[in-house]
C-alpha cells in the first residue's frame, strides 16, 4: 500500500512539473527601442534624443509595435489527369533460301516466324483540396525596412486539456494597408508564412502511423 501511495505522489508531481510549450525563436517578438528621455533636462519642450510625434495615428510603425493580422485565408485546388497510351508491334521473319531452294522444300515444313506485341497503359487521377483559416492574430514589428515596409512575426499558443494549438505568422506589411483599427488582412501580407499546428493526444490520434506511411509512400513497389 505504501508503494502505491508513492506511485500516485510521483505521478502527480510529474504532471505538475510538465513544462509549457517552448516558443519558436523564429516567431519570437523583439524588444522595442527605448524612447525615454535622456537623464539631462534642458528645460525645453522638445529635447534631443526624445521621440515625440504629435501628428500621427496609433498604428504600428516602429520596432516592437503590435499589429493585428486578420486571417482570411481560403484556398481551393482541383486537378484532373487522364492518360492512355497504346503500342502495337508486328514482326515477320522468313527463312532464307538455301542453294536456290526454299526452306520448306528442304525441311518439309515452313519455318517462317512471326512476332507480335501489344502494350496498353491507362491512367487516371483526380485531386481536390480546400482549406480555410479565419481569426485574428497579433504580431509585433521586428524590423523597419529601408522602403518603410514592416517585417512582422508572432505566434499564438493555446494549451487545451489534451494538447496545444499553435498559430504562427511572419511576413512583410505595407503601412498603407494598415487600417485605423491597427489591423491588416492576411491577404495583404507579403512573403507570408502561416502555420497552424498542434500537439498532444488529439493531434497524435489524427496522424498516420509509420507503417501506414510506408505503404502509402513511393518506396512501396506494389
Amino acid at each position: 500500500m505504501a508503494h502505491f501511495k508513492w506511485i500516485i505522489f510521483i505521478s502527480l508531481f510529474a504532471v505538475a512539473c510538465t513544462p509549457l510549450p517552448t516558443r519558436d525563436p523564429a516567431f519570437a517578438p523583439v524588444e522595442p527601442a527605448d524612447l525615454r528621455a535622456p537623464a539631462q533636462n534642458s528645460g525645453s519642450i522638445y529635447q534631443a534624443n526624445y521621440d515625440m510625434r504629435l501628428f500621427e495615428d496609433h498604428t504600428a510603425k516602429r520596432v516592437g509595435d503590435v499589429l493585428t493580422i486578420r486571417l482570411v485565408e481560403r484556398t481551393q485546388a482541383k486537378k484532373l489527369s487522364d492518360m492512355e497510351a497504346r503500342k502495337n508491334t508486328s514482326l515477320s521473319v522468313k527463312a532464307p533460301m538455301i542453294f536456290g531452294m526454299e526452306a520448306a522444300q528442304l525441311l518439309g515444313h515452313d519455318v517462317e516466324t512471326e512476332v507480335a506485341t501489344n502494350h496498353q497503359f491507362t491512367g487516371e487521377g483526380e485531386a481536390n483540396q480546400s482549406n480555410s483559416l479565419t481569426g485574428d492574430l497579433s504580431v509585433t514589428v521586428v524590423e523597419v525596412l529601408p522602403n518603410g515596409n514592416l517585417r512582422v512575426r508572432g505566434e499564438k499558443r493555446v494549451a487545451l486539456n489534451q494538447g496545444s494549438e499553435y498559430v504562427r505568422l511572419s511576413g512583410i506589411v505595407r503601412p498603407v494597408d494598415i487600417d485605423v483599427a491597427n489591423s491588416v488582412l492576411s491577404s495583404r501580407v507579403a512573403d507570408a508564412t502561416i502555420m497552424y499546428t498542434g500537439d498532444g493526444a488529439v493531434a497524435d490520434a489524427s496522424k498516420m502511423g509509420w507503417l501506414a506511411r510506408f505503404f502509402m509512400s513511393p518506396w512501396f513497389p506494389f
